[in-house]
């Protein structure tokens, strides 16, 4: 049986991206941070591994796949997302917010779209 053990993301700058993640989700590099890949991995050990590979594709305004972060409530959702914007994120003027959505658009420092996501609502 397979199983998901890393999600790939491509950045125009893996160490900025690198410093970006570690403080996002609290991951450790896996082993030395190279100019074109690095691997994060929780610190606790277990859980998905977020690998940053060098990339010149142009991000996608409305990527096929993204990264969904998840926060318990609305409370903590609110928080992560100004802690987000303060190491680097910036919140995206997204066009296709339902009405009344549970999350937040945002961009990491090379511009790739992710979410934060209330739980409570979900």
């Amino acid at each position: 049986m397979l199983t998901i053990r890393s999600v790939v993301l491509g950045v125009s700058d893996v160490p900025r991206a690198a410093a970006f993640w570690t403080e996002a989700l609290g991951y450790l590099p896996r082993g030395e941070i190279e100019g074109d890949w690095v691997v994060l991995m929780p610190t606790a050990g277990a859980g998905v591994q977020l690998a940053l590979g060098l990339s010149e594709t142009p991000v996608q305004e409305h990527p096929r796949v993204h990264l969904d972060l998840y926060a318990d409530d609305a409370a903590e959702q609110a928080a992560e997302v100004d802690r987000l914007v303060s190491l680097g994120a910036q919140r995206v003027e997204w066009d296709l917010y339902p009405q009344d959505p549970d999350f937040v658009v945002l961009a990491d420092p090379d511009g790739n779209r992710f979410c934060v996501i209330d739980a409570s609502r979900s």
